[in-house]
């Protein structure tokens, strides 16, 4: 069972099974259910039910309120903040996502992989920004997003093909949905380094995104700024989304080649944030007038 699926009425599960069947009853559409609703979603008996549910209660992983309704308990938050690729690498990467922020004051996030999906552990937006279907938690498919393109494009080439030969599904008239346009698409963003994703998931955003790597050189992790799509500058929010990839790429232990370390950075020592990337003042600037987009 992937993450986040409910089971198929009538498979045969373990207990294990069954028990992470229950939590996987909860999701951002369902954060608060009843025992007959956690019965219904994990394709388990009310009996069996009410016993896994007292059992992750007693533990305190789900919590019930005054009325009887159920909702996450904070011990599955304590142990999930234990994940490297959670709460970890989001306090590494707060510094520079919040110097990407000031620089655009547009939507920023910060996202990993997990399967064939975005997974979102950091997101700061600004009361203008263009409305996103995003928040900490939230998955949605590699091809639709920036992020998602950004860590499809470095992953390994028989991982792309098998995504690239398999169902794209559509969000907008506009989503990546032809496999072949999806292979240039990634073969672009590892020349050029960003990947920018026009009126992917709604109409009205335009995303740049940018790999994280990890001390070894890999990548970990992907951060993006979102912007209107109309009037969107991509050539303006490049250099910025860059320079806070980059920050955190080194934050996190990365060493990057010399020949590929801009001559203005060689040398700079020491492990403390101003080493890593440029200040406030340093980050490009957002023209004074609405940005504008390319068309796509």
């Amino acid at each position: 069972m992937t993450a986040g699926a409910l089971p198929e009425p009538g498979a045969a599960r373990s207990a294990p099974d069954r028990l992470l069947a229950v939590l996987a009853a909860f999701d951002h559409g369902h954060p608060a259910l009843t025992l007959t609703d956690i019965s219904r979603r994990a394709g388990l008996t009310l009996t069996t039910a009410h016993r896994l549910v007292g059992a992750l209660t007693e533990w305190g992983a789900l919590e019930r309120d005054a009325d009887g309704i159920y909702h996450v308990g904070l011990r599955l938050w304590e142990v999930a903040a234990l994940a490297p690729r959670g709460l970890a690498l989001r306090q590494i990467a707060l510094p520079y996502l919040e110097d990407l922020y000031e620089a655009t004051h547009e939507n920023v996030q910060l996202a990993v992989r997990d399967g064939d999906e975005v997974v979102y552990i950091e997101w700061l937006s600004g009361r203008s920004a263009v409305g996103v279907h995003i928040r900490v938690g939230a998955r949605w498919p590699l091809h639709a997003t920036g992020v998602g393109l950004a860590l499809l494009a470095h992953s390994d080439p028989a991982s792309q093909e098998t995504y690239c030969q398999g169902e794209l599904a559509a969000f907008t008239p506009y989503t990546l949905t032809d496999g072949a346009r999806l292979r240039r698409v990634l073969a672009e963003v590892r020349r050029t380094g960003v990947a920018v994703s026009s009126r992917q998931v709604t109409e009205d955003a335009l995303s740049v995104a940018a790999p994280v790597r990890g001390s070894g050189g890999a990548v970990v992790a992907a951060v993006s700024v979102v912007v209107p799509q109309a009037g969107a500058q991509v050539p303006v929010l490049t250099p910025a989304v860059r320079v806070a990839a980059r920050g955190i790429s080194r934050a996190l232990g990365w060493q990057p080649d010399e020949a590929s370390t801009p001559r203005t950075r060689r040398g700079s020592g020491g492990s403390g944030r101003g080493s890593l990337i440029p200040g406030r003042s340093a980050l490009p600037t957002p023209p004074p007038t609405p940005l504008s987009a390319p068309p796509s």
